[in-house]
């Protein structure tokens, strides 16, 4: 089963932390060609993942400060 065939996507952390070992194993070199492609493939769906996952939260973080609640939180914060 592929990596965004499932119907819940990972998270953020777990899709980095498959990522950061995929690129570990690319680095070693000593994969035969036809597994190296399947890992490459999925190195890249835990990639589009991790896009997905920052996308969206620098949406959402878009949305709060042109709302203004990113200045309501500083503000308060600055207060306490």
């Amino acid at each position: 089963m592929g990596v965004l065939t499932r119907k819940k996507l990972p998270s953020f952390e777990i899709a980095m932390q498959k990522l950061e070992a995929i690129v570990q194993k690319l680095e070693t070199g000593d994969i035969p060609l036809k597994q190296l492609v399947r890992i490459y493939q999925d190195g890249l769906a835990y990639e589009k993942i991790c896009r997905s996952h920052l996308d969206r939260t620098a949406f959402l973080l878009e949305e709060l400060h042109a709302d203004g609640h990113v200045e309501k939180l500083l503000e308060k914060e600055k207060n306490a």
